[in-house]
């Protein structure tokens, strides 16, 4: 069962591209990321009761950590996530997106000066390679001419934000347990996304939303978010953190095949190209290291 928990949990991650771009012109950007994360913040707060016995009392010293990931980790990738599916596709965001794990290691490498080896440099260069593909259509030299679109650059501020909330994290969680961590977050990234989305006019636009917009919602909300989360985190308990993350490469695989049955987005060379680059890169920096035996 942890192997198909861990599948589902892929799949279900992949899916949340597929949601957002479903909403994507219909519910404002903030809007959205707002009732995603009031949702998910709902659940989790009974989940981390549930888990801890309690909630779990907060520190003044950590109130600036779980800001700081509610702030990344939240609101600015949630943003950016919602306002880049409203210019590309599905199936490319998830591919921008799936580079998370090689800026994460070249920057635990710099900041924490965990190792960077000949692979994960080679997976460095492969990925790059592969989002460059991917995001100029198969023409990266046009890049320099043309520059990058809206989408891209918001897609590329999931990376960004997504990164700095990866690496916040293992300051927070030496106080913190994960579910108490990634439960506060949420509860704080939805504060602030609260502004933005009354801003845009949450409260004028919550009649007009359908049962269609709901179902989306509580999918990002708890399929996407809760039982992924707490689903992933069991399997990194009964089968350890790196046979667990193995499972994050079928994330955007997941994205690319169900952007192309439901939303019938077109499978191209250029994407198929910097998927195999991308992943390839994904594959180098996250495998572990050989030891001697």
């Amino acid at each position: 069962m942890t192997f198909v928990k861990l599948f589902l949990t892929a799949f279900f991650w992949g899916g949340t591209f597929i949601a957002g771009k479903q909403l994507a012109g219909q519910v404002s950007p903030s809007c959205a990321a707002f009732l995603r994360f009031t949702i998910a913040s709902l659940f989790l707060l009974l989940l981390t009761r549930h888990m801890e016995g309690r909630l779990p009392r907060i520190r003044f010293n950590q109130l600036v950590w779980i800001f700081l990931s509610g702030l990344t980790g939240i609101f600015a990738y949630n943003l950016f996530f919602f306002t880049g599916l409203n210019f590309i596709n599905a199936n490319r965001a998830s591919l921008i997106i799936a580079t998370n794990p090689i800026f994460i290691s070249v920057f635990s490498a710099l900041l924490f000066k965990e190792s960077l080896t000949p692979g994960k440099i080679l997976g460095l260069v492969l990925s790059v390679s592969g989002a460059m593909t991917i995001i100029s259509n198969g023409h990266p030299w046009i890049l320099f001419q043309t520059g990058i679109g809206v989408g891209e650059i918001a897609i590329l501020g999931c990376v960004v934000s997504w990164v700095s909330y990866s690496l916040l994290a293992k300051p927070m969680m030496t106080t913190l347990s994960p579910v108490a961590a990634v439960c506060y977050s949420s509860v704080a990234g939805t504060i602030m996304l609260f502004f933005p989305a009354v801003y845009d006019g949450l409260f004028q636009a919550l009649p007009g939303y359908t049962l269609q917009h709901w179902a989306q919602l509580f999918y990002l909300g708890f399929f996407g978010t809760v039982l992924g989360f707490f689903w992933y985190y069991q399997g990194i308990q009964k089968i350890g953190p790196t046979r667990a993350g193995v499972f994050i490469n079928f994330v955007p695989v997941s994205a690319v095949i169900l952007s192309f049955i439901i939303l019938n987005e077109p499978m191209t060379w250029a994407l198929a190209v910097g998927a195999i680059l991308v992943l390839s890169g994904v594959y180098l920096t996250t495998r572990p290291a050989q030891t001697s035996p």
